[in-house]
């Protein structure tokens, strides 16, 4: 456990640190101050300050004390700097100049050219500090005197006196019996001493001796009263006023007329002096902390005013930064979502069982009339399509809304045209030219089934009864129309399943460039921001230290300590960045492949078509599947416009409270709209916006188009609603 004086040195640097990040001015009190408590806590001396007004006779009662003439005295004001007096073995003088030059020398005679007033009766600018060690018992025990320049004189030695005299344990103020005390004595008190938590004073009155002896009792009653009203912090039983005639006093030591000293008040004084010295020294801390806790406040509430501002910005800051975060976050769950929700509708769709289902006939009919690169174009191209910008839409969503990587393009090729070879004709087969582009057809339907395979073997069948009496033997083997069948069957199975194995792995490759689209990082700090930051920190850490170093020597205050303001996190890291690429919208893949192989060429026959289908009615799903992909676009669109809103710049705060007042239609036009759009949604005029929010998704629900695919008039009545319905929304949304 570190002892005393190694916790007040500590505390020293503490405020001297403090103190830097303030950038005091050299000549301010504070500065000035922080500097004297610091000397003063880290002196191991008890130190006790003589002064008063100029020619009150402060180095006259030193000498007295030190019995010898080590002090200049003249009879004008000499003192020009404050001289530290100290134990040494014998006497001698040590100068340090602002420069770092030491000047030593044995007696005092040197002060006479660095410590007295020159002619203009000013200070010397390059004198740092005097000092004089001198062979006494009493500065033997730990005592030093410290020897001021006489107020009232000019500013720069009051403002010298001022300064030296909070680095006191002790001090002795002089008064002059003939003037009691002045206003400037009283101002001084007040001002130097009282506010500045310096109450162990002793009032020493001189020159009482040159008063007649019924002026001398009413003088001492006047400053006994004003002694007794200064409250000095001393032990209990000791007296804060003596008398002391200085110049007698001295004359007396010089003489070593015992009796003279005595009758001067010297003896008197000096035993008081030594005694209340021992018992202060042993509770130093008690006459330092509350000067120091008097500095410490003044540095805390000057740090406290330089810091808040700082930590206020930076929390607006951090607080608007967050929310962009925030928002940015959920447009990319939400685009994330919508993302995956679409990827998993294609790569169901290229799942090979759910493309044999619904391609393989039409594909394989295609194939027998040589029109495949037709259907390809129209029927799967489309669809694939289709589903492909339903991918890509989000991954639009992402680059506009976080401008980081550009979308690849998923490119998604078609296999070579499917080839086949037909089988040699039996010469027992009579070739018609009707049934031979049927017996494509009914091949496929019986091999496939299904509608349009029913429809095609009811249309072959037809045909073929019309002439069975013509066929000359029946066999069990399979047909030539049905080895054809078989083959473009087969071909189309072998196309679909080539398609689905290629698309998918592509689809797995495109997935994984997918997390550097739909990313968002965030931005560095500026170099401005950066270094308002260090020195916010750096403020609040010497705040923090100071406290604790306070909080040591048991020093209490009203502060607590501030927690460092933390940047904002960066969500999650990007590993690495790829070359920008160029962007463009989906492709649309071509069939490049040359026909090497020879092609069914069946006779130019009308193939039966089947009938067109109904439109089936919406699956309740698929709409709820819409209407959930519209939320998402509506929800990002107007987190976009948040973003860019000026209000979200200047005031996050206020954008982000539900409970923020409305502004009130600047006409009666808007008022009108506001009402109009209420009633449409059925919700009360007082309603809150999530309220209005619900019910418009409710009636979207409700007469969403898709629902009525099947019912033209009804259709046509759900647009118009749906119109009415996002108007009213969007003035209602406004409003708000």
């Amino acid at each position: 456990m570190p002892n005393q004086d190694e916790t007040y040195k500590n505390l020293a640097t503490s405020l001297k640190s403090a103190s830097e990040l303030l950038n005091l001015e050299r000549t301010s009190h504070l500065y000035q101050d922080i500097n004297s408590i610091c000397n003063y806590l880290t002196n191991p001396n008890f130190r006790i300050a003589v002064f008063g007004p100029f020619n009150h006779g402060k180095s006259t009662l030193l000498n007295a004390i030190l019995g010898t003439r080590t002090l200049p005295i003249d009879l004008i004001p000499t003192t020009g700097a404050a001289i530290n007096v100290k134990y040494g073995s014998n006497v001698r003088t040590r100068i340090m100049l602002t420069d770092g030059t030491e000047v030593y020398r044995n007696g005092t005679e040197v002060l006479q050219q660095f410590a007295i007033l020159d002619s203009n009766r000013q200070m010397r600018k390059d004198v740092a500090s005097v000092e004089i060690f001198c062979p006494h018992t009493f500065l033997e025990t730990g005592v030093e005197f410290l020897d001021l320049p006489g107020t009232n004189d000019r500013d720069e030695q009051d403002n010298l006196v001022r300064e030296q005299l909070l680095g006191a344990d002790l001090v002795v103020q002089l008064l002059d019996a003939r003037k009691l005390m002045t206003l400037g004595e009283r101002e001084n008190l007040r001002d130097w001493l009282l506010d500045r938590d310096i109450k162990t004073v002793i009032f020493v009155a001189n020159f009482l001796n040159l008063l007649e002896p019924e002026e001398q009792q009413q003088v001492q009653s006047r400053l006994r009263f004003v002694a007794e009203s200064f409250r000095a912090e001393l032990p209990p039983g000791f007296s804060n006023l003596y008398r002391v005639d200085a110049l007698p006093a001295l004359r007396a030591r010089l003489k070593g007329d015992v009796s003279a000293a005595s009758s001067s008040g010297l003896v008197a004084f000096e035993t008081a002096l030594q005694n209340i010295v021992g018992i202060l020294q042993q509770n130093r801390g008690g006459v330092k902390l509350p000067r120091v806790q008097a500095i410490a406040s003044q540095i805390q509430l000057s740090l406290k005013n330089k810091i808040d501002p700082i930590a206020h910005e930076f929390k607006d800051f951090n607080d608007k930064h967050t929310a962009k975060i925030e928002i940015k976050q959920k447009a990319k769950n939400l685009i994330t979502q919508g993302f995956n929700q679409s990827l998993s509708e294609l790569r169901d769709w290229l799942s090979l069982p759910k493309l044999l289902a619904k391609y393989q006939a039409d594909a394989a009919v295609a194939l027998a009339e040589n029109n495949f690169k037709f259907w390809q174009t129209s029927k799967l191209k489309k669809d694939l399509t289709e589903l492909q910008l339903a991918v890509m839409k989000w991954l639009y969503q992402a680059y506009d809304f976080f401008k980081e990587e550009r979308p690849e393009d998923l490119l998604i090729p078609f296999p070579l045209e499917p080839q086949i070879t037909l089988p040699p004709k039996s010469d027992n087969t009579e070739i018609l030219s009707e049934p031979s582009a049927m017996a494509v057809g009914g091949g496929i339907g019986w091999l496939l089934g299904g509608p349009v395979g029913a429809a095609v073997v009811g249309s072959i069948s037809y045909i073929l009864n019309k002439n069975i009496q013509k066929q000359e033997e029946k066999s069990t083997n399979e047909s030539y129309h049905q080895q054809v069948a078989k083959l473009c069957i087969n071909a189309t199975e072998d196309y679909l399943s080539q398609f689905s194995s290629q698309a998918l792995s592509i689809l797995s490759d495109f997935e994984c460039q997918v997390e550097k689209v739909i990313y968002f990082q965030v931005p560095e700090e500026s170099p401005e921001i950066t270094k308002k930051r260090a020195e916010l920190r750096q403020l609040q850490q010497g705040f923090n230290q100071l406290l604790s170093e306070l909080e040591k020597v048991k020093i209490t205050t009203n502060y607590q300590p501030y927690q460092e303001t933390p940047k904002v996190i960066q969500p999650q890291q990007q590993s690495h960045r790829q070359q920008e690429r160029v962007y463009t919208r989906p492709p649309q893949p071509e069939n490049k492949a040359k026909t090497t192989e020879k092609k069914v060429e069946p006779p130019k026959q009308q193939v039966y078509s089947p009938p067109p289908k109904t439109a089936p009615s919406p699956n309740p799903a698929e709409v709820e599947a819409k209407f959930r992909n519209w939320e998402m676009d509506e929800e990002i669109a107007r987190m976009k416009a948040q973003m860019r809103s000026p209000s979200f710049q200047n005031n996050k705060q206020q954008t982000n409270q539900n409970t923020q007042a409305t502004k009130p239609p600047q006409s009666q036009t808007e008022k009108d709209k506001i009402t109009r759009a209420y009633k449409i949604l059925g919700v009360q005029q007082d309603a809150a916006f999530a309220d209005v929010k619900q019910a418009y998704k409710t009636l979207v629900k409700k007469w969403h188009p898709d629902l009525f695919v099947n019912q033209p008039q009804m259709q046509k009545q759900a647009q118009e609603k749906m119109r009415l319905f996002n108007e009213a929304y969007t003035v209602l949304s406004n409003k708000n």
